[in-house]
C-alpha cells in the first residue's frame, strides 16, 4: 500500500528552504521551474531563479505531469519510487527530442518495448505516450499563447518547424485554431498518490470533474466521455481545484475531513444527476443499499437504472458511490475494486466513532 503523502507545507516556507537549499526537506516537496522547465529537489545547488518563476509539487510524477523535466543535477526523479525509472529516462528522451515525434524504433533503442510504455502511460495517465508528448507540448504553447506571447514563439518554442504544421496539431488538440486560444476550454490532468494507490484528477476552471483510481478499468471511457460532455481537451497539468483536490483528499484519508469543499463539474443525463445528488447526500459513516437509493430518488422500480448511473459516477470518493452496498450489506459493485471499497467504508466508521 502506498504511503499517504503529506499536504505541502506554505509556500513561503517552501520557497525559504528551497532558496537555502535546505537538505532537510528533499523529500518532502519538489520545486518546478518554470522558465527553464526543469524541476529540482529542495537541496539542489543549481542557480536559483525569480520566486515568480517557481511552482511547488509533492512528487516526480506531478512535476513530469505537469510538463517539467527532471534536473542533471539533482536527480530528483531518481530518489523515490513515484516512477520508474525507465519512465523517467523516457520522458527526459522526449524533452530532448522535441524537434520530432518519437518512434517505436526511438523507445527500441533505449531498451523500452513500446507496448510497454503505452501500457503505462494509459494506466498512469489516461492517455497514450505519444498522446502525452502531443497534449504536454500543445498545453505549454497554449499557455503561452494565453499569457500573451506570440503565435510564431509558441510555434517555435513547441518543436514545430512551420506554422501550418502547428496549427493542424493545435487545432486537431483543442478544436480551434491557436489565435482562439483564450477561448478553448482545457482540463488539467493531475495525479494524485493516495494509501489505496493513485488517483487521476481533473478539473477546469469552474471545478473538478474528474477523481478515479487509475487502475479502473472504465477510465479510458470516463475520459473520453468527460471530453464529449465538456467539449474540452484534456491536458497534463495542474490548476487551483486540483492542487485544492489534493489537500482536500490527503485530509479525508487522515481522518480529518467529512466533506469536500472543492468546487464540482459534473455533466450527466438528468437521471444520472438525480443519482449522484442523492448519492452526496448519503452520510459519511453511513451506508444505503440502491433499492434505498432508488426509493430516495422517487423511483423504486429503477434499482438497475440507479446501479448503472452509480457506477458512471467520475468523481469517486467524494460523490460517495462507495456507500451503496447490496441489499445483504455486503460491498458489492465498485469500479475502484471492492477492497477499495471496504478499505473506504472502514476508514469512514472508524473515523466516525
Amino acid at each position: 500500500m502506498n504511503a499517504l503523502p503529506n499536504a505541502l507545507p506554505d509556500r513561503s516556507e517552501m520557497l525559504r528552504a528551497f532558496l537555502a537549499s535546505d537538505a532537510s526537506y528533499d523529500g518532502v516537496f519538489l520545486t518546478a521551474v518554470r522558465t527553464t522547465g526543469i524541476f529540482c529537489r529542495p537541496s539542489c545547488t543549481a542557480r536559483k531563479p525569480r520566486p515568480e518563476n517557481v511552482e511547488f509539487y509533492a512528487s516526480p510524477g506531478d512535476a513530469m505531469f505537469a510538463g517539467y523535466r527532471p534536473c542533471r543535477r539533482c536527480r530528483p526523479a531518481a530518489a523515490g519510487a513515484d516512477v520508474p525509472e525507465w519512465v523517467a529516462r523516457l520522458t527526459a528522451f522526449a524533452d530532448r527530442a522535441e524537434d520530432h515525434r518519437v518512434t517505436a524504433a526511438d523507445l527500441r533503442a533505449l531498451g523500452i518495448e513500446p507496448a510497454r510504455a503505452r501500457r503505462w502511460f494509459q494506466a498512469h495517465h489516461g492517455m497514450t505516450f505519444a498522446a502525452w508528448c502531443r497534449a504536454r507540448r500543445l498545453a505549454g504553447s497554449l499557455a503561452r499563447i494565453r499569457a500573451g506571447g506570440s503565435i510564431d514563439d509558441a510555434v517555435f518554442d513547441s518543436g514545430y518547424g512551420s506554422h501550418s504544421g502547428f496549427r493542424e496539431a493545435f487545432g486537431r488538440a483543442f478544436g480551434a485554431p491557436p489565435g482562439a486560444g483564450e477561448h478553448v476550454r482545457t482540463v488539467a490532468l493531475a495525479m494524485i498518490d493516495t494509501p489505496l494507490g493513485p488517483m487521476i484528477a481533473g478539473a477546469d476552471e469552474h471545478g473538478v470533474c474528474l477523481l478515479e483510481f487509475t487502475d479502473r478499468r472504465m477510465l479510458e471511457t470516463q475520459l473520453k466521455t468527460l471530453r464529449r460532455r465538456l467539449r474540452a481537451t484534456l491536458v497534463p497539468g495542474e490548476n487551483a481545484h486540483t492542487r485544492r483536490m489534493r489537500t482536500e483528499l490527503a485530509e479525508y484519508f487522515a481522518g480529518a475531513r467529512r466533506t469536500f469543499d472543492v468546487p464540482l463539474v459534473h455533466p450527466g443525463t438528468p437521471f444520472q444527476r438525480r443519482v449522484w445528488r442523492a448519492l452526496a447526500r448519503v452520510p459519511y459513516g453511513a451506508t444505503c443499499s440502491y433499492q434505498t437509493l432508488a426509493k430516495r430518488i422517487g423511483a423504486p422500480r429503477a434499482m438497475r437504472a440507479v446501479g448503472a448511473a452509480n457506477g458512471l459516477n467520475r468523481l469517486a470518493i467524494v460523490v460517495p458511490c462507495h456507500r451503496v452496498i447490496g441489499k445483504d450489506g455486503s460491498p458489492v459493485g465498485y469500479g475502484g475494486g471492492v477492497w477499495r471499497k471496504r478499505r473506504l467504508l472502514e476508514l469512514e466508521a472508524r473515523s466516525a466513532r
